[in-house]
């Protein structure tokens, strides 16, 4: 018996639709560059090599004499970072379990808890520093209130769809032998979650550890203020040092989140 084949697609059609892409995004880079360039003011590229050949060495050469101040803001950093994704990873779990379809039946309900983290990712954080900043002051609560609420949007989404991919069987099987909904929550749910919940929040503190350094140039607390200082006044040293500071904490932060995630998962 012979086995019918489906149709072949048409070569030629799908050969014209993907030079026609190209040739639509080579046109949109083209006339994108040609703004630029006309645009652009070159002339800042005449002294160039000689602003380097004076900045540049100075930065390879950091004032150890400052090692304590700057470990103080890096300090700083690491916990406004910590303190902004804690609170970010306690407020996505109830987030995460309102977006969860699998959770809320209701589709206006679920739509909405979807909404709502959206909501959160549109803002940039310097935007909400500038806007902590002006509410709560100056300083590291700033910087937490900050972390906190960009951090808690992202993970609530990612929350969101660890608990969507649960077996529901489990939850199934404790339901028809008669237990309640906080016996389900600890029992069947929470030991399928927890350990990808704790992966993401620790792969956030990364990010938020990177995201603290820039929140002080705004006045939102941690070694942001410090870099701010130190490049109004031309201290290239100190700068030098802050950079290689934030290099190292940041790698040994790096590599430890890296082996606890590989545990956890």
């Amino acid at each position: 018996m012979n086995e019918i084949l489906p149709p072949k697609p048409n070569q030629k059609k799908k050969r014209l639709r993907n030079w026609l892409i190209f040739i639509v995004i080579g046109i949109i880079y083209v006339w994108a560059f040609k703004g630029v360039y006309e645009r652009a003011d070159w002339s800042i590229f005449n002294n160039l090599a000689e602003k380097f050949d004076r900045v540049i060495p100075r930065l390879f050469s950091p004032d150890w004499a400052e090692t304590e101040k700057v470990w103080g803001y890096i300090i700083e950093t690491i916990f406004i970072a910590y303190a902004g994704t804690l609170i970010a990873a306690i407020l996505a779990v109830p987030f995460g379990f309102w977006a969860a379809k699998n959770m809320v039946k209701s589709p206006i309900w679920n739509t909405l808890g979807k909404w709502i983290l959206i909501l959160d990712r549109t803002f940039p954080e310097l935007i909400l520093a500038i806007l902590f900043v002006i509410t709560v002051g100056p300083g590291p609560f700033a910087g937490v209130l900050t972390i906190g609420l960009t951090a808690f949007g992202m993970l609530g989404k990612l929350y969101a769809e660890i608990i969507e991919s649960i077996d529901m069987k489990v939850v199934e099987a404790m339901e028809a032998n008669g237990a309640n909904k906080l016996q389900i929550l600890f029992y069947a749910i929470f030991p399928q979650v927890l350990p990808e919940f704790l992966s993401f929040a620790l792969y956030r503190f990364e990010i938020d550890i990177r995201a603290s350094t820039i929140l002080g140039l705004v006045g939102a607390g941690g070694i942001g203020t410090l870099i701010v200082i130190a490049a109004a006044n031309r201290n290239w040293e100190q700068l030098g040092l802050i950079l290689f500071g934030i290099i190292i904490v940041v790698s040994i932060i790096d590599f430890a989140s890296t082996k606890i995630r590989k545990r956890l998962v």
